[in-house]
């Protein structure tokens, strides 16, 4: 398989992380007014994959790229030599663009402001999570208040699905004279993969069914069935309740990988309030578009005065 590189320049910040470059003069900052920022680690010879004209190319650096492949190939592996030839040729480019003072360009340094800009914005919040951790404690409380205190009900129930009413009377007729609903389904229903197992649904909860069909549910008894058509989007239903049984709530192990995440969104957004409470904030545009206003209508024709360019007509003689 050929490996197709990754684009090069990705974004301006992330690119000039990827090549750790020994500190230069081309690599000062881009204008006398830029604020100074910390100087790229120092790479040794023995920490290096590579060379281009006097810069080493760091094994960190490879190590991150290799990352990033798996991640956007989803775990798919590149030959090494393919990776560190992307690690060359961006080497090269930045080199080059170097050399003709494009870090030196006001679009070019106005990306990188942005670019340090969401940098910083997500370094802050992932030190946020670092530092404030969703503890074992914490996903329990909202496991126990959330999902084992849930007290729902689930159902077993078999339907049989017709096009018309008059289809799904004929077979309530039918029940009523004592016919098998399952050997009915399994005749009639229009439900493909429930017509060659009588109709079965096995065990569900009301709020996976569409409304109509999980209220006539919910309302009829174990071992009953619909005395009148049940009608949704799919056709006219006949449906027999077989058994209920309260909600089993998953483990809590089977439902942490979902909590966890939920409660870090929590914590964050507590955070970012108490940031946006503190700060004065002033909006200086509007935030709805305002309607454009309709000229008036005149009343009636002749309440419209005749224009400069347009001299009232004589009347006919």
């Amino acid at each position: 398989m050929k490996l197709k590189l990754l684009p090069t320049l990705l974004v301006a910040g992330l690119v000039l992380t990827a090549c750790d470059q020994k500190p230069a003069a081309n690599n000062a900052a881009a204008t006398p007014t830029a604020t100074p920022t910390a100087a790229a680690p120092t790479v040794n010879k023995a920490d290096a994959i590579a060379v281009v004209n006097g810069q080493y190319i760091s094994k960190a650096a490879l190590e991150e790229l290799e990352k990033e492949i798996a991640t956007r190939s989803h775990g798919q592996t590149f030959p090494k030599e393919k990776l560190v030839e992307e690690l060359i040729q961006r080497e090269l480019l930045i080199q080059d663009a170097t050399q003709k003072k494009l870090d030196q360009s006001p679009e070019f340094v106005a990306r990188l402001t942005d670019a340090k800009k969401a940098l910083l914005s997500q370094t802050d919040l992932q030190n946020f999570i670092a530092a404030n951790p969703v503890t074992d404690a914490e996903v329990k409380a909202e496991y126990d208040t959330k999902v084992a205190a849930e007290k729902g009900v689930e159902f077993k129930a078999r339907h049989i699905l017709v096009k018309t009413e008059a289809e799904a009377k004929k077979i309530i007729a039918d029940l009523d004279k004592g016919g098998d609903f399952k050997k009915l389904a399994d005749k009639l229903s229009l439900d493909g993969k429930e017509a060659q197992n009588g109709g079965d649904l096995g065990w569900f909860l009301a709020a996976q069914m569409v409304a109509p069909f999980s209220d006539a549910v919910a309302a009829l008894e174990n071992g009953k069935y619909t005395k009148t058509p049940v009608q949704t989007q799919f056709g006219f239903h006949v449906i027999m309740r077989e058994e209920s049984r309260p909600q089993t709530p998953p483990a809590l192990d089977a439902v942490k990988d979902q909590l966890t995440p939920f409660l870090q969104r929590q914590k964050i957004e507590t955070m970012l309030k108490g940031l946006r409470t503190a700060a004065k904030v002033e909006v200086l545009i509007p935030l709805t578009e305002a309607k454009p206003v309709a000229a008036p209508v005149p009343a009636t024709i002749e309440s419209v005065e005749p224009t400069a360019a347009e001299p009232a007509a004589e009347p006919t003689k």
